[in-house]
């Protein structure tokens, strides 16, 4: 089946399986210590007003983002319990394991209340916490650093990309080296392999998938990248002046909705011209940074990726 007459999907990676986001539903699939593949479903629902500004161009990179960083939360929780009790051992004693069951199956139906309304503003207070912190501080250290080297804003602007990109790098290639990291990167790597095979038209085999690259356009690691890019553009722009470290940051934070909405917008217009020659090098700073935050999957990685993924595909037939 050609490309573009397929539906276009998305995912992330969680400790020890993917989560891929359907038209209907979320699905993820973790594989446990004794290799059961488990899944956690839960049904996609938004208001109508949230669908309508999904439709506005600018305004739907931002509330989109927020909504991925909230369901994504609940699912990121969802492996995190399975890895712990993985590690405490409970599986193996059969009493502990039949009342872990009985505790998820509760905790599933309870989600849909307060506990998952909980995770959900957790993941998208934690998203705009984080993403405050890394607009703010490397235009503060620049401030304080090199207040004085430039007469124009643009050198200072570039500086303050340039020291973001330095602190992301470092940030990832440290924390790369935590088994735990790594196994989740090579889990991010599943994701991308599963989706490029799918867009292909392959059957989703292990062997299929892992002819594939791990490396995509349409990725969060590309989209934090246009960030940083496409920041240095609009701080540039002669209207957006300060003459204090306090009124740096300040127009920095005024300014992060415009930088979200227009870099998700640069994150689709690359993947749209990634078939295109030479427009398609656009896209090559973030897939860059992808060969830090995806590795090479083995196959059972691979397996666990293709079952989370055809289990959306059948949930989604079923709830058209």
């Amino acid at each position: 089946m050609p490309q573009d007459s397929r539906s276009i999907y998305g995912g992330q990676a969680v400790i020890e399986g993917v989560m891929f986001a359907g038209k209907h539903v979320n699905v993820t699939a973790v594989r446990r210590k004794n290799d059961e593949i488990v899944f956690y479903e839960v049904p996609r629902t938004s208001k109508r007003w949230v669908q309508a500004l999904k439709k506005i161009p600018l305004v739907r990179g931002v509330v989109g983002i927020l909504e991925s960083s909230a369901k994504g939360s609940q699912h990121l929780n969802f492996s995190m319990e399975a890895y712990a009790e993985d590690e405490a051992g409970e599986e193996q004693d059969p009493v502990k394991a039949e009342q872990a069951a009985k505790l998820k199956e509760e905790k599933k139906s309870g989600w849909s209340l307060s506990m998952l309304v909980g995770v959900a503003v957790a993941g998208v207070l934690s998203f705009v916490f984080g993403k405050l912190i890394f607009t703010a501080a490397p235009a503060a250290l620049e401030e304080l650093l090199f207040s004085g080297v430039f007469e124009n804003k643009v050198g200072h602007n570039l500086l303050e990309g340039l020291i973001k990109i330095i602190l992301l790098l470092a940030y990832l290639y440290f924390i790369s080296m935590t088994p735990l990291i790594k196994r989740l990167f090579q889990y991010h790597g599943a994701e991308h392999k599963v989706i490029s095979a799918y867009e292909a038209g392959e059957d989703l085999t292990v062997r299929n998938v892992q002819k594939y690259s791990r490396l995509h356009y349409r990725c969060g690691s590309s989209f934090i990248v246009f960030t940083v890019i496409v920041g240095v553009v609009i701080y540039s722009l002669p209207f957006f002046t300060w003459d204090s470290i306090w009124e740096r940051v300040y127009i920095r934070i005024l300014l992060l909705p415009v930088v979200l909405g227009i870099s998700y917008e640069v994150l689709r217009w690359t993947n749209a011209l990634r078939e295109v020659p030479v427009l398609r090098y656009l896209g090559f700073p973030g897939l860059w940074l992808q060969l830090l935050t995806t590795k090479e999957p083995r196959d059972e990685q691979v397996a666990v990726s293709i079952a989370s993924f055809n289990r959306m595909l059948e949930l989604d037939r079923q709830m058209k």
